[in-house]
């Protein structure tokens, strides 16, 4: 195949026009320029079929990469969770190496997130011990991380503290009849807490509602 022609198309984006070869009819591929210029691409080049999907492939790499960075900047993600991300645009091969990099230099880091997140859903969200396995398991961490980041928050962790705050700030104010107190476990059971640790805390309020 012999390049035919080189062109600006989109911002950094160039229009690399192929011709001949296997080709039937003329084809043009879409490559960032940085990607042109490393690989010494130029008008009337000969490249083979390989080295055009070469070019696409580094092409995608950069976009791909440009991707997970754009969305680590966001929020962290965990290995799993990016990789899931990238992949409904990118293939296989080139989520892994993106994702693999990006863990080898500290960009992705499992259990810092773990960590991070785990703080975050115990304390500001002040959701259950259940309830905060669930969202960090559907964040794609694995059960080994998630125990060990657990394990380190419990040390200094008081759910039956938090638990009385969260219904003094939140629902103290439904627990005037029966309805109401249904209303409230039903709540504390959504954000995970356990049946027993929310009489516990309703033990201490006074709910022997006359008939």
């Amino acid at each position: 195949m012999i390049i035919s022609d080189i062109s600006s198309f989109k911002g950094s984006m160039m229009c690399v026009e192929l011709c001949g070869g296997g080709l039937t009819q003329d084809m043009k591929i879409y490559i960032h320029r940085d990607i042109i210029a490393a690989n010494g691409i130029s008008r009337g080049m000969e490249i083979s079929e390989e080295g055009a999907d070469e070019l696409i492939r580094q092409n995608d790499l950069r976009r791909a990469r440009e991707r997970a960075l754009y969305l680590m900047e966001s929020r962290d993600h965990s290995y799993k969770e990016l990789f899931g991300k990238l992949e409904k645009n990118y293939s296989e091969d080139i989520c892994f190496e993106v994702c693999s990099r990006l863990a080898e230099i500290g960009v992705i880091n499992d259990r810092r997130y773990a960590e991070k997140l785990c703080r975050q859903l115990f304390e500001n969200k002040k959701l259950g011990r259940y309830r905060v396995k669930q969202e960090m398991r559907l964040r794609g961490l694995s059960a080994e991380v998630i125990s060990e980041a657990m394990e380190e928050f419990a040390e200094e962790d008081d759910s039956f503290e938090r638990l009385e705050l969260l219904v003094e700030q939140k629902y103290e104010r439904y627990l005037v009849d029966r309805k109401g107190v249904v209303k409230v476990k039903n709540a504390l059971a959504r954000k995970g807490y356990s049946y027993d640790e929310i009489n516990a805390v309703l033990d201490l309020y006074d709910l022997d509602f006359d008939e």
